[in-house]
């Protein structure tokens, strides 16, 4: 079965999706609190550094494997290096894509469910315990977070019927301005709140004493998540861009927004938790358990809760659309299937790892690896396993397998070659990501 050609309509579209597909709750959930137990300013100063010399190559590497053949993971691979077991990498990048799909969309169901608690005014007049008491009962009830896991998925996978072009395009076209302009709002607010300098003095001072060599790796590990690294995602996007894009300039756009929108979240966090003098180091509860009795203490607390939560939501689609879309062109032209047929597959396997992954709270808590359960074994594996394997191959592929003409071709604007960048590009992914790459896996070892 031969397959049309497809791709996005515009490039404001292709930029919107692809921002889409790095923005998610890796930015607005994760980053702060992350940044929360590491110290603040030392951890977003590596966490920049990771990003300028790590993350940009590698998204660029990517880039280059998906738009030069315009196929998925694994075909491209058979296309520019042939006669090597290479495409076998795909195997890991689609495995990480659906291993981080199985515990993403257990927390866009809690964001939809507290999007739907906020908007019937069910946080309103709750103690700081309280709230903890509602995050704990719903993560205790099996019927709960099914529900909720569920409902957000079947809302991603009806995005994802509509198409690339009339689904994926046009509700990231819709959704990334709007993003940008609840977290702006959000932003004003926080910063008008009472000591809200305090907050910006912790995410702005650099004091390495509070990261550490496990606040270093933490910064790398959020890198990659927060720009959808090593899981193919970026290489499935850029097949779907037009010959005339210029990769470099897509490249430091989506990476630039990508990080605005952390450095934003924590701007909007940080001087609210200060104000209400909560803890920056909350951990993963610090959205859902400490945020909303924040919000209950601002004027209109009830307005900035919905604005909030609609922000995680719209940030929450637009990163599992473009996680989905990886197994789903895979199958589509490698195992010839018709999009809805791949659509169906990519459901129902998303679907047994995500329910494991509801349950890993309540009926299966008792099932756990190295003492965690099944919800933290997979978050553990996405970031620290799957993502820097992904990564470091595409890094190595590029640097030291692609021939130069496919990377000097792809990285040209209208015909003209920027040596500049070549160099930037040849020398972060043969040596430096890599190196550090290696370096994050022994630490994660123990070994160093």
């Amino acid at each position: 079965m031969s397959h049309k050609r497809i791709g996005f309509a515009t490039r404001l579209g292709a930029i919107a999706a692809t921002v889409g597909s790095a923005v998610g709750l890796g930015n607005i959930w994760r980053f702060p609190y992350e940044a929360g137990q590491n110290g603040g300013g030392a951890f977003l100063l590596v966490y920049v550094l990771c990003v300028l010399l790590l993350g940009i190559p590698v998204m660029l590497s990517e880039f280059i494997i998906g738009r030069s053949t315009h196929q998925n993971m694994k075909g491209a691979l058979q296309t520019l290096v042939p006669g090597k077991k290479v495409y076998r990498l795909a195997y890991i990048c689609i495995t990480g894509a659906l291993v981080t799909l199985g515990f993403y969309f257990v927390v866009c169901g809690w964001v939809l469910q507290y999007l739907c608690h906020a908007v019937t005014g069910e946080f309103s007049g709750q103690t700081s315990q309280e709230y903890g008491l509602l995050f704990t009962r719903l993560i205790e009830s099996p019927w709960a977070m099914l529900l909720w896991t569920w409902l957000f998925m079947a809302v991603n996978f009806v995005v994802m019927l509509q198409g690339v072009q009339k689904g994926i395009e046009r509700i990231a076209a819709i959704m990334m301005p709007m993003l940008f302009v609840l977290l702006a709002v959000l932003c004003a607010n926080s910063l008008l709140l009472p000591g809200a300098h305090k907050g910006l003095q912790f995410l702005f001072n650099i004091d390495f004493s509070h990261l550490g060599w496990h606040g270093v790796v933490d910064a790398f590990g959020q890198a990659f998540m927060s720009l959808s690294l090593g899981i193919a995602c970026m290489v499935t996007y850029a097949g779907y861009f037009n010959d005339e894009t210029s990769l470099s300039r897509d490249a430091f756009t989506v990476a630039g927004l990508d990080s605005l929108v952390a450095i934003m979240a924590g701007v909007m966090i940080f001087p609210a938790v200060f104000s209400f003098g909560m803890q920056p180091e909350a951990g993963p509860k610090l959205v859902f358990e400490i945020l909303p009795a924040v919000f209950q203490q601002m004027t209109g607390g009830y307005i900035w809760a919905i604005l909030f939560f609609l922000l995680l939501l719209f940030a929450s689609l637009t990163s599992t659309i473009s996680l989905s879309e990886i197994a789903i062109k895979f199958l589509i032209e490698e195992h010839n299937l018709s999009r809805k047929k791949a659509i169906i597959l990519t459901a129902v396997l998303s679907t047994i790892l995500a329910t494991l992954c509801a349950l890993s709270f309540n009926v299966l808590r008792h099932w756990t690896v190295f003492n965690m359960n099944l919800f933290d074994l997979l978050n553990y594996l996405a970031s620290n396993v799957f993502m820097l394997l992904g990564g470091l191959g595409a890094a190595l592929i590029v640097g030291w397998l692609i021939d130069k003409k496919v990377i000097q071709r792809q990285l040209a604007h209208k015909g003209q070659r920027s040596p500049r960048l070549e160099r930037y590009l040849i020398v972060c992914v043969r040596y430096v990501a890599p190196i550090a790459i290696v370096l994050i896996f022994l630490q994660l070892t123990g070994i160093i």
